[in-house]
């Protein structure tokens, strides 16, 4: 959740200082670009943080070398953020953050499944757990030169 509060709370601030004249945040998809950037950098933080327990986890039981999963999606995920704001590898990079999106899907089922915490508070339910990857996902292709409008 607190992922999500960071884009929401992020793109707001870029969006403000863009109105208030800083030009380079002038538009909504630059803001959205460093807002899916701050959002990354923070879910990728807790892959090393005090929380890696938790994230290790929630990786189903089917997958083998779960500390790897968990250590291999906070690399992708820093990745994924820095290549979103690259204009070069933008593109690239929205895709393959969507496909890492999508790859993570069983292990946030899992972890709504069986009530497990994140931090000591339990992860949201399903529906809210889906809703907020398809918010994410969605703004990672808005922010992708896909939607250069």
């Amino acid at each position: 959740m607190v992922p999500f509060i960071a884009l929401i709370v992020s793109f707001s601030v870029f969006r403000v200082l863009g109105f208030l004249g800083l030009t380079y945040l002038n538009d909504w998809q630059t803001s959205l670009q460093w807002a899916v950037f701050v959002m990354l950098l923070l879910s990728a933080s807790a892959h090393w943080g005090r929380r890696r327990p938790d994230l290790v986890k929630m990786v189903p039981p089917v997958f083998p070398q779960k500390e790897w999963i968990v250590t291999g999606t906070g690399f992708l995920e820093i990745a994924g953020a820095l290549g979103i704001l690259l204009p070069a590898f933008s593109l690239a990079a929205s895709v393959c953050l969507v496909l890492l999106l999508i790859a993570m899907l069983p292990a946030n089922i899992y972890a709504a499944r069986n009530k497990l915490t994140i931090g000591g508070k339990p992860v949201p339910k399903f529906p809210v757990r889906i809703g907020i990857q398809l918010i994410f996902i969605t703004a990672i292709l808005l922010a992708s030169p896909l939607f250069n409008l």
